[in-house]
């Protein structure tokens, strides 16, 4: 049950941040639902990417395997959602310049 804890920190953090920033920029909204998955999987993505980079990796890694040895480990899981909330802004951000690209050349 730990170990799932983490995850979940980063798909909600990946949602805030996926219909924070369709808040904040209209021509990137892809309605509450889209916001909200676009969002998500940027999360989880996001921070997988994070763990990857040297200088983030301790941030955003050591929750898993805090939660493996039964402790959970409350920076490495605001790490995890800070990291959710940035790459699920930034997915949703490029999947609404995408859809309005594609709705441009469409028409």
């Amino acid at each position: 049950m730990e170990a799932i804890i983490p995850i979940l920190v980063q798909l909600i953090g990946g949602g805030v941040g996926g219909n924070g920033i369709a808040a904040v920029l209209k021509q990137v909204n892809l309605g509450p639902v889209g916001n909200t998955i676009a969002g998500a999987i940027g999360g989880w993505l996001g921070t997988w990417l994070a763990g990857m980079i040297p200088g983030l990796s301790g941030l955003v890694g050591s929750a898993a395997a805090a939660a493996g040895t039964g402790g959970m480990d409350i920076g490495a899981l605001a790490g995890q959602g800070l990291t959710g909330l940035v790459g699920g802004g930034i997915l949703t951000t490029i999947a609404g310049l995408i859809k309005n690209a594609t709705m441009k050349s469409s028409s």
